[in-house]
């Protein structure tokens, strides 16, 4: 019945996890996957996110099926905290939102729901973007391509050859935006950057769709929240999809969501409608707990705080790594330019390295990242970052 069916490769991230598992060396560092680390190395439990389960356990109650939907509290809540609150956006219920299985269960969702209601449409993601936006999108249906983003030579944004690239595309392509701290390059678009992308969205009818999975981790939870901002402000109609995997510290309770900005209530009212259509089709209903744990860190003002307060924190170790990382490069490899560890922002960086010298980190020092040279600083502490350093700059220095 299935001996056609090829065989899977495996993903390459969760492959270099299962290696540095199995490598039994000591100092093994894995900078690899995406995900938060404290200065100890583990996966942190906020205090926030155990006040919030605590308030969870004590209410006690049963545990029914969320609406397709998913919670409204936390929809609520996700809606002041992406465009703030008080919109006039939320004000005019111009504004959609669905709970999501994580931020990758809103893309997908997002995804279904443009293939089925602008069929004709083609995708547009950065290049490089984050490995699974193109599974994704590919696995719906579309046709995706890329536009440019990444300059190498600078470590910045090429901006113009980016904006040039959009003006070309038909009326209804779907552009694929990272709100901020963008993976994996951690180069992100300034904020008169996004200016000057608001009129082309608007005059060429491009829908943007926002990844917004690290709010927080870049310059602050409101400030990274700008092009979201900035975009419903300027009217127009957009889908964003955000994460509270990283900024939580919940990985594996999927807590997300997806919200399309529209023009006018009675747009958002069908939207929903045939989101949650998508949703049924899909995964039936979002999970309970997850949920639950959005609502009240984000809804309890004392909770909201105690959660503002350890994600400043998480941001500003996460700065601290770079600042150090940078600081032993330059002193090991003097007269080298490593200032893109500085300006790059949130917990991904592009080192410049090739795939050839990734693999002599792995196998020479047990230094374990994507062969694209993208490293997780989260996955940096003052333990691992000489030896890091150390190891960057003997394959750096050779051929």
């Amino acid at each position: 019945m299935f001996q056609h069916v090829q065989p899977y490769a495996g993903d390459p991230i969760f492959a270099l996890v299962d290696a540095f598992n199995a490598d039994a060396r000591p100092h093994k560092v894995n900078l690899s996957i995406g995900i938060y680390f404290d200065e100890q190395g583990r996966l942190p439990v906020l205090d926030s996110v155990r006040g919030a389960e605590a308030l969870i356990l004590a209410a006690g109650g049963a545990k029914p099926y969320l609406p397709m939907e998913g919670d409204a509290r936390m929809r609520t809540e996700v809606q002041k905290l992406l465009l703030g609150a008080g919109h006039p956006a939320i004000a005019a219920q111009r504004v959609a939102t669905i709970q999501g299985v994580g931020s990758s269960g809103g893309l997908k969702i997002g995804a279904d729901f443009l293939r089925t209601w602008l069929p004709d449409s083609q995708v547009w993601v950065s290049d490089p973007t984050w490995d699974n936006h193109r599974s994704m999108f590919e696995g719906s249906g579309f046709v995706v391509n890329t536009y440019p983003y990444y300059d190498a030579a600078s470590g910045g944004v090429r901006f113009e050859a980016m904006l040039q690239a959009l003006r070309g595309l038909p009326a209804r392509s779907i552009v694929l935006l990272h709100a901020c701290c963008h993976n994996p390059t951690g180069v992100d678009l300034t904020r008169e950057q996004w200016q000057a992308l608001v009129p082309v969205l608007r005059e060429r009818e491009l829908l943007a769709y926002l990844d917004l999975a690290y709010q927080g981790f870049g310059d602050g939870i409101a400030e990274d929240a700008y092009a979201v901002r900035a975009l419903a402000d300027a009217g127009l109609t957009f889908f964003v999809a955000n994460s509270f995997s990283k900024s939580m510290s919940v990985y594996g309770e999927r807590c997300g969501a997806l919200t399309a900005v529209c023009a006018d209530a009675a747009e958002a009212a069908l939207v929903l409608g045939q989101l949650r259509y998508t949703v049924r089709r899909v995964y039936s209903s979002p999970p309970l707990h997850a949920a639950q744990i959005v609502a009240h860190v984000l809804g309890d003002a004392e909770l909201r705080g105690m959660w503002e307060g350890e994600l400043a924190a998480m941001r500003e170790r996460i700065a601290a790594m770079r600042r150090a990382l940078h600081d032993r490069l330059v002193q090991r490899l003097p007269g080298r330019d490593f200032s893109y560890f500085l300006t790059q922002r949130g917990m991904f960086s592009y080192t410049g390295l090739s795939a050839a010298q990734v693999d002599r980190l792995r196998e020479e020092h047990a230094v374990y990242l994507i062969r694209s040279g993208r490293i997780c600083v989260a996955g940096l502490n003052l333990g691992n970052v000489e030896r890091v350093a150390e190891a960057m700059a003997a394959v750096m220095s050779t051929r």
